[in-house]
Parts: structure tokens; sequence; C-alpha cells
């Protein structure tokens, strides 16, 4: 299982729980987030066959650094409990409840996965969480949810479920998701945590994946939810920094090492005092480009 804490979460790949050929597969692909899913992939008569794919999946997989997380079935369905606990007996990294709307029902999820940690021995807190928004009342009660538990790592707008609730569709210019994207984005970032975009549907409008990619990548979504494993190096293209970028972040850091050899709590560069928000970005800026193969480890570009 992957590490939790601070971590690059551009791509959220979904993998159908019930297809053996890609939950085995599922880590060649690079995302940086693998979501089994186990809710609207699965059919009814093969809800228990596929938590018990994944859970052996995760028993017997090696999915490298993805963090690895679960869409379990609603808490208005009779799947709801045996997913949690084989969930966290099989110690998933993070668990992602469908069609949430209110901060309740992760307060009541935060509970149930607490009972199951301490039933198999799992270490408790070792659980993240994660809320879908799905619905009018998710985005009007998304900082809520967003801020109802500490496990909380991100919630996620589900676009095709929020349309319907609006009495729309998906447009090619999105201007039906606006409002929804922003809530979900500011709701996440005032409470410390990950915001995700919603998956694009239509596999061959690649022009169109891109310039909505770009899109959300500009409001300051972290990553995107993803339903075909071709779109994960697009989405890294466009959350790859330029070289500009990456000099820039690479001065702001080597002023942070300057400060802190001369034992001194302010931190400059040429002349100009360096802000916490201008440190945070460049420290971002480095991670995107060590994950996008840009630099070493120490910073160093790497000759292609």
């Amino acid at each position: 299982m992957a590490e939790n804490g601070e971590r690059l979460r551009r791509t959220m790949m979904f993998v159908p729980g019930n297809n053996p050929a890609m939950v085995k597969d599922a880590g060649i692909y690079g995302a940086d987030s693998i979501m089994f899913d186990l809710e609207d992939a699965v059919s009814m008569a093969e809800k228990d066959a596929a938590r018990d794919l994944v859970y052996e999946a995760l028993q017997t997989q090696d999915y490298g650094d993805a963090e690895l997380v679960v869409r379990i079935n609603g808490d208005d369905t009779p799947y709801y409990h045996n997913d949690i606990k084989a969930m966290v007996k099989a110690g998933i990294d993070v668990i992602r409840l469908p069609k949430t709307e209110t901060a309740d029902m992760v307060k009541t999820l935060e509970k149930d996965v607490l009972a199951a940690e301490k039933e198999f021995g799992r270490k408790e807190g070792s659980t993240h969480l994660m809320a879908a928004i799905e619905s009018a009342k998710g985005v009007l009660n998304a900082p809520a949810i967003a801020a109802a538990s500490d496990r909380m790592i991100g919630i996620a707008l589900s676009a095709e479920d929020y349309t319907t609730d609006m009495k729309t569709h998906r447009y090619p210019d999105g201007a039906e998701l606006q409002f929804a994207r922003n809530m979900v984005l500011h709701a996440a970032r005032a409470a410390g945590i990950a915001a995700f975009d919603t998956v694009f549907t239509n596999m061959d409008d690649t022009e169109g994946f891109y310039r909505e990619t770009r899109y959300i990548h500009q409001l300051g979504f972290d990553g995107k939810s993803l339903v075909n494993p071709r779109q994960i190096a697009m989405v890294n293209k466009v959350y790859e920094p330029t070289e500009k970028e990456v000099e820039n972040a690479k001065n702001v850091i080597n002023a942070i090492e300057e400060a802190r050899i001369k034992g001194s709590g302010v931190i400059s560069m040429n002349g100009q005092m360096v802000d916490r928000p201008v440190v945070l970005r460049a420290q971002r800026v480095m991670m995107l480009a060590k994950a996008s193969h840009l630099v070493d480890e120490e910073g160093n570009y790497i000759e292609k």
C-alpha cells in the first residue's frame, strides 16, 4: 500500500471491481491513484464476487507506489458494511463514499471504519476517506463534508449524477459544472485536502479532454478521475511544469537552504523576502518536476 500524506494525485483511474484482468493489471499504467469500483460498475448479481476479487488482489498484487482507493456501495445498500470490513481488513489506503450529501454521512463512515480497524487489528486512523459529490445537496454541503473528518484526504466531483440532479446534461464547454467545480475546489482548499475533477467520458475527443484538463489545472484541482489508461499520460503532460517554473522553484529552494545554513528565519531571493505561499508553490513544482522525470531527486535536470 502507498504511504499517505503529501503526495501527487494527478490521476485517479477507475477500475471495475468485477473485471479480473483490469484489477490484476491496474498497476502497470502509472496512475497516481487506482480506484477499484464496487459500486456503479458492478451489477447487483456480482457485488459479492467483485468484493472478493478486489480483496484478493490487494493481498497478492503489487501496485507499486500507487495510492489504492475503493469506491464502496452506499450506506443505503446491503453491501455497505461488508465492503467496509473487507477493504479495511485488506489494508486499503482510502475508502471513497459515493453520493455524499452531508457531513453526517462521512462521520458515520468514519465510525464504521474505526470499528472495522479494531475488529481486524488495523492501526486506528490508518484508513483514509474520500467523498464523492454527486448532487446539488452535496455541492451545497461540500464545505462541511470536506471538513467532517481528520481522515479525509479529498473530495471528488461526479458530473453524471450531478447534472441529472440539476435537470441538465454534459456540454462540451462545461458551463453546467462551473458552480459545482468551484464549490468542490474551495471546500477542499478550506479543509486542506485534495480536490478531484470528474471523468471525461468521450474517449474519441482528445482535444476536448486536453482542453478540460488544462481548465481544471488552471482552476487548481489536484487531479482528474479517469476511465481510460490512455488519459494518464495526457493529464501528466498538462500538469508538467515548464522549464521557467522549475528554474524559479529551484531558486526558491536554494534560498531556503541558504537561510537554513545561515540560521536565519528570513528567506530572501534577489533582495526580496520569500513568503510561505511562494515556498509551498515551489515545493509542489519540484514534486511535479520529479514525477515528470524532468529532474532527479537532487533537482538536477535529466538529459533526454
